[in-house]
Formats: C-alpha cells, structure tokens, sequence
C-alpha cells in the first residue's frame, strides 16, 4: 500500500472513531426461542390382510351299495336312556338278623320293645319275636354265662342265676347301696298285694312303713296309682323299674308267696284297716 493510502486509512478510522462516554449501551442477548414440541407421529395401521380362499374340489360323492341300505333297514334303533339317579339309603335290613339283634341287645341298658327292634332293622314284628325267641332257646341250650329274657315288656341280657354268686362278687363288692331289711319285706309285699295302702302294708309287717315307702318311691321301684275309693288313702304299686331288676316280663311270674306266709295274714291284715 502506498503512503497516500495510508493515510487515508487512518484518517478514516480517526473519523468514525467515537468516544465512549458517546458510546450506545450495547443491547442485551435475545435468549433463543423454545422449540414447539413436536407432535407424536400416528402409528401406522396395519392394513387387513385378505387371504383368497379357493374353493377346494367337491369330494366324490360314496356310492353306498343296496345291500347296506337293507341292513340298516333291518337292524333296530337303540334309544340309549339316562340312568336313574341312585337314591343315598342307610344300611337297610340286616343280612344276619341274629347277628344284628345281638349287637343291639349288648348295648341297651333298659329291655328294648320288638316294635322298636323291627324299626330299626326294618323287618316284620314278628320275624323278630321269632328270632328273639330262638336265640332265648340257643343260649339256654347250650348252658351260657348269661340268658337272653323278656322283662318288663322287653328284650335284654341277664346273668344266668348260676353265675350271679362271681357277678356278684366282682360288680358290687361290697359298694352298692342295697336296700334293708325293712325295705325287702315291705318290697314284697307291695309287690303281692298291690295296689296296697301304707296302713295295710304297716298292718302285715306290724311296725311303721311310711319312711320305708318314701325310701321306696325315692329309688324308683314303686309308685302312687290312685286312691281307695272308702278312705281316700293312696294306693301303691311296683313300677317297670321293679321288673327289670327282677327280670320278669308282669308280676304275674313272681313266684308263689302263699306256703310261705301263716294262714291268718289276710285276717291281720284286715283287722289293721
């Protein structure tokens, strides 16, 4: 560069140059615009695919012969019918009815009636008379610990009175509350006489028997049945209790009293009435 140009250089920039007391104040930095969130794009879709279905040859159709046709004509149609629903039932009759009776007389602790044994087993009132009956005869025959007895208007186990000495000696042994002498002899004659008043059993004993009776009437074995029709007293009677710790069916089996008693009780008897 020439001097001349130079100098028109510098006189140039001495001309455009400012003070900085006159200086603009230089303007802030514009921060930069946020760009718009962009949209999510739509999924492509999937478009339908169309399978071509060609249409398969129709099969040949079977020629069936004559002779099946007339088979099928001869032979019947079976109808298969549902199964009737099998009804829940209990045990139903006993195939052993002995065996069955026997296991029900082992538990009882009272004489069980045959209506409720023909109940129970489902058989006939008689068919189980009849089986009570034999095995009542089997066991007597063949000389058994125990017989098979009808008390008090049922079936039930006894010990037979041969061995009562050892059941004796081995149940009660001395533990059981027995009844008194008092007791016995006013038992007896309840059982005797009855119905019977408490004047007429004091009569034939010749002491009191009023705490004897309540004693009596307390352990179950007699009872009221009434009142006398000309003093109005109550009358007493043996209860079901009293036969079946006796093991009879009716006190008509008690034995015979009479050649054990003097020939003027019923006199006694009257005179203390």
């Amino acid at each position: 560069m020439s001097d001349e140009a130079e100098r028109d250089s510098f006189a140039a920039r001495a001309a455009a140059w400012v003070p900085p007391w006159a200086r603009e104040p230089d303007e802030p930095a514009t921060e930069p615009e946020p760009e718009p969130e962009r949209e999510p794009e739509p999924e492509a879709v999937a478009e339908p695919v169309v399978e071509l279905v060609v249409d398969a040859e129709p099969e040949p159709e079977t020629v069936v012969p004559q002779e099946l046709f007339e088979l099928a004509a001869r032979t019947p149609e079976v109808v298969e019918t549902p199964a009737a629903p099998v009804a829940a039932s209990g045990p139903g009759a006993p195939a052993d009815l002995a065996a069955a009776l026997e296991a029900i007389l082992m538990v009882v602790d009272e004489p069980v009636t045959e209506h409720l044994l023909a109940q129970v087993l489902e058989q006939p009132v008689d068919r189980i008379g009849a089986e009570l009956a034999g095995l009542a005869d089997g066991y007597a025959a063949q000389g058994r610990g125990f017989e098979l007895r009808r008390a008090a208007g049922g079936w039930r186990f006894y010990t037979h009175p041969d061995q009562a000495a050892y059941v004796e000696r081995f149940v009660l042994d001395g533990q059981s509350i027995r009844l008194t002498q008092a007791a016995l002899e006013t038992l007896a004659v309840v059982a005797y006489k009855q119905p019977v008043t408490r004047s007429r059993m004091s009569a034939i004993r010749g002491v009191n028997c009023d705490g004897v009776v309540r004693t009596l009437v307390t352990r179950g074995l007699i009872e009221e049945c009434g009142t006398e029709p000309e003093t109005g007293a109550y009358l007493y009677q043996t209860t079901s209790l009293f036969l079946e710790k006796l093991g009879l069916d009716s006190v008509d089996q008690l034995p015979p009293l009479a050649p054990f008693l003097p020939d003027d009780v019923d006199a006694i008897a009257d005179a203390g009435r």
